[in-house]
């Protein structure tokens, strides 16, 4: 049936504040409740799929519809650390995240709720890996059941939009002063567009919230200074936990007591339980969010061929609402509880034992409990779906036990039939040996002397990638990484970070890599490459692996994993495991969407540093990681170009060279992403060039403490202006025109000085 939205907003408008309709997604639900309580700070980390929250708040900020500090964290461990700090000193803070950036912030969380500061957090709940799945399950918000924070739920974008809104005034409550979590589905609630109703006036909601409280502790107040989260001995924590956990329970209250208000102005009704024909029901399905929703069609038909069905879905997980559940199952006789998540080896998820111990207490009732996981990876939840939910709750109500208490649901068999059959031909040992390629030191000058033949002497060697993958046009990293192969001779192991280059390489069940692979995540490949490597060696000795002596491993990240990753890989190097690392640099994380990572240059355009009348760009300096881990005194580092193909052979050759009989070597190479850097998918290569002649990329190496450039542009007499390089990509026009004319100063002048420092050390091997 059509809908008169004129109607219907005047219906709205009538009594309670004005409202307005739009068809939104939750992210952008989130984030408009965000900009229009206007908080002091967001600290964020894009993660696939909560990460278009940072982003649409950064485009709001460039129009100038809110004033919240965005600060974008080398993680999201720093993220977590970013927002306690801010709330620790006193202000309104908020978050999102997803997966395993949730699981990477954990450690920080209970510290924000065992101190009592409150903020928000938005989880967009997806899959954790490994395998790596980014679509939408509960394994990571089952992962924060038990860290002190109340947990609300949203099953839409509304939802969002209010959840997000009660959830902040729940935090600041006198009896709470909690951080609180707003959960909902990745992919089905953040990103699929609903119809929703949000107030037109944001002083609505900034009147609802209320001013922050006041006359709590926070880290900036001098006359009235405070030691926030002390040393506690056994005697004290107790009584603190107690507190906490009776804080927990009256956010129970507080959220009834808000929603009720929160009715008033918005017409809408949050109850703890959100309860569907249950008055008499005598089978139900219990879901969280999403797929509850298509559960209610099905208990229509059913009570059509009356059956008494009936669905049942919370609002709120912590505190786990144990009154309301009691009181919606005391008549029922069984209930099916669908999980998005598993907890291995406990015989049902988190929430069937929640729901079982809930049923216990009542007394004399034997409501069955049926425990099914579901939906695991994103899997869709059709109508089908929950009525075979429904069928599995029936058939346990007319047999007054369940067959199988406990199950997967969707799952299916193995076929032998249908095992994929391998369609690379697996290579190794001498089909990537040329014998063209020698590297001997020279013992005068302390350095390696390397002998290269020319490139097409190499275009017979196969490639350890194979075609096939699905990366974009014109994507830099493939040609730039199989240059860089061309110079390694012998077996590898190589290790890909989470990245765009792992991503479309290795969807299941294929793999477009000839010699063995590895995955781990941002934050780690580094130590998990050492880890191989030392194994490697340790297994040799000890006879158990026969492996040629020239084996050498590598570790290839890129979309801003040398930010999330730079401690493990700067310990990695201080170890100096005999490895190479090395960086394909596209000047921002490409694999979630074009956000800012710390190697994006000052002023440059990403979804999370937009270009408006508000804001120009990143709003500091890239981070130089070749000099970074030069500090570490690695033997060798190097910069490198597709653009300047002999370079990075040789470069290739001598850093396999010290992998295998010094330590690590560090490697980063400038590659062009055509999608983001919105440019012509054929220029990626003149683009890196012109970066190379800019001077903002210099090529050069240090061997074993001693700086050399390997391309002097100036000395060539092929230097160009930076500005000449950034006129080729869209990205960065906008530092050509004259109102952004200080950025664009303060960009050459940082591009001039570190090349002046590069030429220093070139000049004065003590520098």
């Amino acid at each position: 049936m059509a809908i008169d939205y004129d109607k219907e907003k005047a219906k709205l408008n009538e009594i309670m504040p004005e409202q307005k309709l739009t068809f939104e997604s939750g992210n952008e639900m989130a984030a408009m409740a965000a900009a229009q309580i206007n908080y002091h700070l967001m600290g964020y980390f894009p993660i696939t799929p909560s990460t278009e929250v940072a982003q649409f708040l950064d485009a709001m900020k460039t129009r100038g519809e809110h004033d919240i500090v965005l600060i974008p964290a080398d993680g999201e461990h720093g993220s977590a650390g970013v927002c306690y700090g801010a709330a620790a000193a006193g202000g309104r803070v908020f978050n999102a995240t997803s997966a395993n950036g949730f699981l990477y912030m954990l450690e920080q969380l209970p510290v924000q709720s065992g101190t009592r500061f409150p903020m928000v957090l938005n989880l967009v709940t997806r899959a954790i890996s490994g395998p790596l799945d980014i679509r939408g399950d509960h394994s990571d918000l089952y992962y924060g059941l038990n860290i002190g924070w109340p947990i609300l739920l949203a099953r839409d974008p509304q939802a969002v939009y209010d959840m997000n809104i009660m959830a902040l005034k729940v935090a600041e409550h006198a009896d709470v002063r909690l951080p609180v979590m707003v959960a909902y589905d990745g992919f089905f609630t953040s990103h699929q567009k609903r119809r929703v109703q949000y107030f037109g006036d944001r002083k609505t909601v900034q009147d609802f919230v209320g001013e922050m409280p006041t006359g709590y502790v926070h880290a900036l107040d001098p006359e009235n200074p405070v030691t926030i989260g002390p040393y506690m001995n056994d005697p004290d924590l107790i009584n603190n936990n107690y507190q906490q956990s009776e804080a927990m329970y009256k956010a129970y209250d507080v959220f009834k007591q808000v929603s009720a208000e929160y009715e008033k102005i918005s017409g809408r009704k949050y109850d703890v339980l959100d309860l569907y024909r249950m008055e008499d029901a005598e089978v139900a399905v219990f879901l969280l969010n999403s797929a509850s929703e298509s559960a209610k069609d099905v208990a229509d038909q059913l009570r059509a061929k009356g059956i008494k069905a009936g669905v049942i879905s919370p609002n709120m997980i912590r505190p786990w609402p144990k009154q309301e559940i009691q009181e919606a199952c005391k008549n029922l006789k069984a209930i099916m509880i669908g999980e998005r998540a598993d907890s291995y080896g406990g015989h049902g998820a988190n929430l069937t034992h929640e729901l079982k111990s809930t049923l216990q207490e009542l007394k004399g009732n034997e409501t069955v409990v049926v425990s099914r996981i579901f939906g695991v990876g994103g899997k869709d939840f059709y109508h089908d779906d929950a009525e075979a939910f429904f069928q599995l709750a029936i058939e346990a109500a007319e047999l007054g036990y369940a067959p199988t208490p406990f199950d997967y649901y969707g799952h299916t068999p193995g076929n032998p039939d249908a095992v994929p059959k391998k369609v690379l031909k697996p290579l190794h040992g001498d089909a990537f040996k040329t014998g063209l390629i020698t590297v001997t030191p020279d013992e005068a000058t302390g350095k390696l002397n390397v002998k290269i033949p020319p490139l097409r002497a190499l275009t017979k060697k196969p490639k350890r990638i194979a075609p096939g993958h699905g990366a974009c046009p014109g994507c830099g990293i493939f040609p730039a990484l199989e240059l860089f192969f061309k110079g390694i001779e012998g077996d590898i192991v190589v290790l890909f970070q989470t990245g765009c280059a792992m991503v479309v390489t290795t969807g299941y069940p294929y793999s477009s890599h000839k010699q063995s692979y590895i995955h781990n995540l941002f934050q780690n490949g580094a130590a998990t490459l050492s880890g191989a490597v030392e194994m490697f060696f340790e297994r040799k000795r000890r006879g158990e692996i026969e492996v040629a002596d020239d084996f050498t491993f590598v570790m290839v990240t890129g979309d801003g994993g040398m930010d999330i990753g730079m401690g493990p890989a700067i310990g990695t190097a201080l170890r100096n495991h005999k490895m190479i690392v090395l960086e394909y640099d596209n000047e921002g994380y490409m694999n979630t969407g074009s956000q800012l990572s710390y190697s994006t240059p000052l002023g440059h355009m990403t979804s999370t540093s937009n270009v408006g009348k508000k804001q120009g760009g990143k709003a500091f300096h890239h981070k130089d990681t070749a000099q970074i881990m030069a500090a570490t005194n690695i033997p060798y580092v190097f910069t490198g170009s597709e653009a300047f193909p002999q370079d990075l052979l040789k470069k290739a050759a001598k850093a396999q060279w010290y992998a295998q009989n010094e330590g690590l070597v560090y490697g980063k190479i400038l590659i062009a992403c055509p999608l983001n850097w919105k440019s012509p998918d054929e220029q990626g290569q003149s683009i890196v060039e012109a970066a190379v002649n800019s001077c903002f990329f210099p090529l050069y190496e240090v061997e074993r403490g001693v700086t050399t450039i390997t391309h002097d542009p100036e000395a060539k007499g092929k230097r160009i202006e930076v500005g000449d390089w950034l006129t080729l990509m869209g990205k960065t026009k906008h530092l050509t025109k004259p109102e952004y004319e200080p950025t664009m100063q303060a960009f050459s002048q940082e591009v001039e000085r570190r090349w002046r420092r590069l030429k220093a050390k070139h000049e004065n091997e003590y520098l």
